[in-house]
C-alpha cells in the first residue's frame, strides 16, 4: 500500500464509523501518522438509516466524506479498500490494494447482521445496516406500491403491500412508525387510486415487549403509540423461515409478504487473523483499556469489541454512544502515551437511551428520569441533529424535518435504483 514512511509511529484505524471517526478527530497527528481504512469513502450516521429507507431523508443527508474529515489534519491518510486479514506476528494488515505495517492498530469495524444461522432469511430478507441497505429497502418499498397498482391479482397486491419487520428494538420500532406515517399521511396523496387499507405493517419480537432494553414504562408507551398508528404487534414470536413470500413463526401466525425486513440481531464484524477469546454476540473480548488480550498494540472499539464490567457482566451494549466514548478515550490515551504518561482504564458513562415512534411520539430515558410524548420527541430530534457530522447535514436534516412536520411531505420518494433480488427473479 502506498503510504509514505515518516519518523512517527503509525496508527492504522480500520473503520470510519462512530468509534473510528472519533479516533481520527481527536488523535494528535503531530505525534502519530494516521491511516484510516474503510470500504466506503464516507461515514454513515446509522441511527437515521430508517429515514432514508422510508424516503424521509436523502442519503447524502446522513453521510459525510472521510477525506473532508481529515482535510485539516497533518500526517493523516485515507485508503478505500477491504481488509482481508491481520498478521499479528509481523504487525501488518493485508488488503486488496496491498499490505500495510502498523505500530498501533485500531479495529472499529462495527457489527453486521446476525441471522442466527437461518440461511433462507439471510438470502431473501432485507437488512438495514448500511446506506446501500437503506437505499435497497426504499426502492423495494416504493417499487412495491407501483407494482401493486398495476396488478389485478388481489392476493398478490396484498403481498406487495404487506410489510413484516422482525425485531422491535429501536431500529424496528422507528421503521415501523415511519412506515405507518407513510401509510396514513403521505401515500394517499401519491397513490389516490390505490386502496391503502390493504397495506399492513407487522412488527415481530421474540421478547415479551417492544424496546426490551428500556424500562417497562417506555416499552408500554411505545407499544401504545405503535398500536395507535395502526402497526400490528406480535410479541413472544420468533420467525423460523421465509420462503416463497411466506413468513412462518414459532406460533400459529404466518404472513404472506414480498418484504421481510430484518432488524432482529447483529454480531461483531472484524477481519480474520486475531485468535483470541470471542464473547457473546461474536465480539472480541478486550481488557479495560480496549486492548486485545495477549496481542501487542491491537485495540478493538465499538460493536466489534466486548468489555465486561461489574455493571455490564455480559459486555457493554452495542450502541453508538459506547463507540463514540471509546473512540474519544483511545485517542486521548494515545496522546497521553506520546507524552510518556500512563494509560487509564475506559469507563463508560451511560447518558441514557431514546427511540422515536413518529410525529410527536418518542420515549427518552436518562438515568432514573423517563419521559414520553412531544417533549421526548424534541429531545430526540435535538440530540440526533447535534450528533450528525457537518453543519450542512444538520441544516438539511433540520429543514427536511420542519418541512415534513408542517406539510406532511417527507422526501421526494424517487426510485433511482430499482431493487433487484436475484433469488426472487
Amino acid at each position: 500500500m502506498n503510504i509514505p514512511t515518516i519518523d512517527l509511529p503509525r496508527v492504522v484505524v480500520i473503520g470510519a464509523g462512530f468509534a473510528g471517526l472519533q479516533v481520527a478527530k481527536k488523535i494528535d497527528t503531530r505525534k502519530y501518522q494516521l491511516v484510516i481504512i474503510d470500504k466506503n469513502n464516507y461515514h454513515t450516521f446509522q441511527p437515521l438509516l430508517y429515514q432514508v429507507s422510508s424516503a424521509g431523508l436523502e442519503p447524502d443527508s446522513i453521510a459525510y466524506p472521510i477525506r473532508k474529515i481529515l482535510q485539516k489534519k497533518q500526517n493523516a491518510f485515507y485508503r478505500l479498500t477491504n481488509v482481508e486479514c491481520i498478521d499479528t506476528q509481523n504487525s501488518s494488515i493485508k488488503t486488496d490494494i496491498g499490505d500495510l505495517t502498523y505500530n498501533k492498530l485500531v479495529i472499529a469495524t462495527g457489527a453486521t447482521n446476525n441471522f442466527f444461522g437461518n440461511d433462507a432469511i439471510a438470502k431473501d430478507s432485507l437488512p438495514m445496516k448500511s446506506l446501500t441497505d437503506a437505499l435497497n429497502l426504499r426502492s423495494k418499498i416504493l417499487g412495491n406500491f407501483e407494482k401493486a397498482l398495476n396488478t389485478t391479482d388481489l392476493e398478490k397486491r396484498k403481498e406487495l403491500m404487506n410489510f413484516v419487520i422482525v425485531g422491535a428494538g429501536p431500529t424496528g420500532v422507528e421503521l415501523a412508525g415511519a412506515l405507518a406515517e407513510l401509510k396514513n399521511k403521505i401515500l394517499p396523496k401519491d397513490f389516490p387510486d390505490l386502496d391503502l387499507s390493504l397495506m399492513k405493517i407487522h412488527l415481530i419480537e421474540g421478547a415479551d415487549r417492544v424496546l426490551a432494553a428500556m424500562h417497562k414504562e417506555s416499552s408500554e408507551r411505545a407499544f401504545a403509540d405503535l398500536k395507535k398508528l395502526g402497526v400490528h404487534l406480535w410479541m413472544n414470536t420468533s420467525v423460523t423461515n421465509y420462503k416463497d413470500n411466506l413468513v412462518t413463526t414459532n406460533g400459529d401466525q404466518s404472513f404472506r409478504t414480498d418484504t421481510l425486513i430484518w432488524a432482529a440481531g447483529v454480531k461483531g464484524d472484524f477481519p480474520e487473523g486475531i485468535t483470541t477469546d470471542i464473547g457473546k454476540g461474536h465480539r472480541i473480548i478486550t481488557d479495560d483499556f480496549c486492548k486485545v488480550k495477549g496481542v501487542e498494540n491491537i485495540y478493538i472499539l465499538g460493536d466489534a469489541g466486548l468489555i465486561k464490567s461489574e455493571q455490564y457482566p455480559e459486555g457493554l451494549p452495542m450502541l453508538a454512544a459506547v463507540a463514540m466514548q471509546q473512540g474519544i478515550y483511545l485517542a486521548k490515551i494515545f496522546n497521553r502515551l506520546a507524552r510518556n504518561k500512563e494509560a487509564t482504564p475506559f469507563v463508560y458513562i451511560d447518558k441514557g437511551s431514546m427511540a422515536t415512534i413518529g410525529r410527536n411520539k418518542a420515549v427518552v430515558e436518562v438515568k432514573s428520569f423517563r419521559f414520553q410524548g412531544i417533549f421526548a420527541w424534541l429531545v430526540w430530534m435535538f440530540v440526533h441533529l447535534m450528533l450528525l457530522v457537518g453543519f450542512r447535514n444538520r441544516l438539511i436534516v433540520f429543514i427536511n424535518w420542519m418541512w415534513n412536520y408542517f406539510r406532511y411531505n417527507n422526501g421526494l420518494r424517487l426510485i433511482v435504483r430499482p431493487y433487484k433480488n436475484s433469488s426472487k427473479t
